[in-house]
């Protein structure tokens, strides 16, 4: 998988440094808004911005476009080793952050609802789930990024340099859920938003494989009543202060 570079702005300093070899991983449930608060941080600190659940979102297209039996973990695993799935910026484009499967972007194709209704049934599987994990690795060989999930802080980079656990009040996700949905123009209802979110929390939570759940050395937002700029600027804080006892030593 080809790691997607963020738009120009100014670098934050870490340490008195531009760090370029640093990890940030952000992990959240659906809705808690770790998806634009990565992206605006991967554009301030100039690192590449990893979205691990825009992968699982697209091997589950591929397998509903191909007619897969979806309760086939061998076989979806092995799909995804054969798939080639990126994420790039491209200034100018709304949005500016494009998914691209096999070459062709589905940046629109994987947020549908059919997706959104099959993509925890994918990616509970034990054998997707290490293939899915070995992609994600390999982004970083290169340098840093900034990584955003359910398990990459405690799953995919568990020495990460620095822990996000981004969330906030149940109803507060489901409306900004809706709002974006409503955006996007699906028939939707706060009601049923509200309650696909429950469905899919209890999902992710209580999955066998890598379930989502909040690093002990992770730092914990809670967004609601927050702007993106107010969680950005208290991540930065933290990032920027270089704490010990916030960054996980690798070996």
């Amino acid at each position: 998988m080809k790691r997607g570079f963020p738009g120009e702005g100014m670098a934050a300093e870490v340490k008195g440094e531009n760090r370029k070899d640093l990890i940030i991983a952000i992990d959240g449930p659906a809705g808690a808004g770790k998806s634009t608060v990565a992206r605006s941080l991967s554009r301030r600190l100039h690192l590449p911005y990893l979205d691990t659940g825009a992968m699982y979102r697209a091997l589950t297209l591929k397998a509903l476009r191909q007619r897969l039996d979806l309760e086939d973990g061998p076989g979806l695993a092995e799909m995804a080793r054969g798939t080639d799935m990126r994420g790039e910026y491209r200034r100018g484009m709304r949005p500016p952050y494009r998914f691209f499967l096999d070459g062709e972007d589905v940046t629109a194709a994987i947020r549908s609802r059919e997706v959104s209704a099959h993509v925890s049934q994918v990616s509970s599987h034990p054998e997707v789930r290490r293939e899915m994990v070995r992609k994600q690795r390999a982004c970083a060989q290169e340098g840093g990024l900034v990584a955003e999930g359910r398990d990459v802080g405690t799953v995919v980079f568990p020495r990460a340099d620095f822990k996000f656990f981004i969330t906030a009040s149940l109803k507060e996700r489901a409306r900004r859920r809706y709002r974006e949905m409503r955006r996007e123009g699906y028939p939707v209802t706060l009601k049923a938003v509200e309650q696909e979110m429950l469905r899919r929390d209890h999902l992710d939570s209580t999955r066998k494989v890598n379930p989502l759940r909040r690093a002990p050395d992770a730092v914990v937002i809670d967004t609601t009543g927050m702007s993106v700029s107010q969680v950005v600027s208290e991540i930065l804080g933290v990032v920027g202060s270089g704490r010990e006892e916030t960054r996980v030593p690798r070996r």
